[in-house]
């Protein structure tokens, strides 16, 4: 019988499904990092979502692993490349949790462009300010995405009722255009948008891909949405920006300074730029719960799980 090591809580679902198809799956997700990975080279397939990185090292350890389930989209805490070399098949589960993201960052671009968050508030402490929170709407802009994979096209897919234009930018992909959504360069997305949402891995190319040079080459003054990873935006430049206008205002769902398993922020030192982020009014922050619903939460578990059975059946 097939071994599977479960390092992270997940949807019940997923060991359910695992078990029903024949396979023996441990859940010791209270165990301490160093004692998982000294019981790994027990088996044959690791179900992970951020708890640790599994690096060269840990996986050339793992003699019998044959499968790493990513409950997630993001690869970045796992080395790809050398685990290919292994033998060793990794999957992931971006169809799980694309719906979540999309909807996020829509709820977080209405909240900004129409003064959600200030204005009830203001109600709730007897404020009653009407000009002063008049927002803006979404028909007639022009949304630029910039990466066009699961999370990027169900994003634009949001707008279809919006009598807006949307561009859309993916440097590994063409022909991807609709009648609705327009395949872009990344030069008419800095000459044409209002609106800029990134949907980018994080890796050696997409750290700080928002930056003072990015921004800077916007004709129009933007928003700016980030549901991402938080290392793929310099919040330094970010701020900068805030400061002078050119960004209206930014949705982050995600920060530079979380922990590498996302469950905290480092808030020892609250650099400058957070403690700025943290008082902004044109600001929307959420704690990097974008892909994670009750419903994505089922989803995932379930496909990582009828992913990993199709690997190692």
């Amino acid at each position: 019988m097939k071994k599977i090591l479960c390092v992270d809580s997940n949807h019940e679902v997923l060991h359910t499904t695992l078990r029903e198809a024949g396979f023996h799956c441990d859940l010791f997700w209270d165990k301490p990092k160093e004692e998982l990975i000294a019981l790994l080279p027990q088996y044959d397939g690791i179900v992970i979502r951020s708890k640790f990185k599994l690096t060269q090292a840990i996986l050339e350890s793992a003699s019998q692993l044959k499968c790493i389930g990513r409950v997630g989209a993001g690869m970045e805490n796992i080395d790809v490349e050398f685990a290919k070399k292994q033998g060793i098949t990794c999957v992931s589960a971006p169809e799980g949790n694309r719906d979540a993201v999309g909807d996020h960052a829509l709820g977080m671009l209405l909240m900004l462009l129409n003064h959600l968050k200030r204005a009830d508030s203001e109600v709730r402490n007897g404020i009653w300010r009407r000009a002063e929170n008049r927002g803006h709407e979404i028909n007639g802009k022009t949304i630029g995405i910039i990466g066009y994979g699961n999370m990027g096209s169900t994003f634009a897919k949001r707008f279809q009722g919006f009598d807006c234009k949307v561009l859309a930018h993916d440097k590994y992909k063409t022909n991807f255009g609709t009648p609705f959504i327009q395949e872009a360069t990344l030069d008419e997305i800095y000459e044409q948008a209002n609106i800029v949402s990134i949907h980018l891995p994080l890796n050696s190319e997409t750290h700080y891909y928002i930056n003072d040079e990015f921004i800077s080459k916007f004709k129009k003054n933007i928003y700016i949405i980030n549901t991402a990873r938080g290392k793929c935006l310099n919040t330094s430049d970010l701020v900068k920006h805030l400061q002078t206008g050119k960004v209206i205002g930014a949705c982050l769902d995600v920060l530079e300074y979380e922990s590498s398993s996302f469950e905290n922020v480092e808030t020892t030192t609250l650099p400058d730029p957070f403690q700025y982020l943290l008082k902004a009014e044109n600001v929307i922050l959420t704690p990097h719960i974008a892909g994670w619903t009750h419903e994505s939460n089922y989803k995932m578990s379930k496909i990582i799980a009828e992913k990993m059975i199709s690997v190692l059946k």
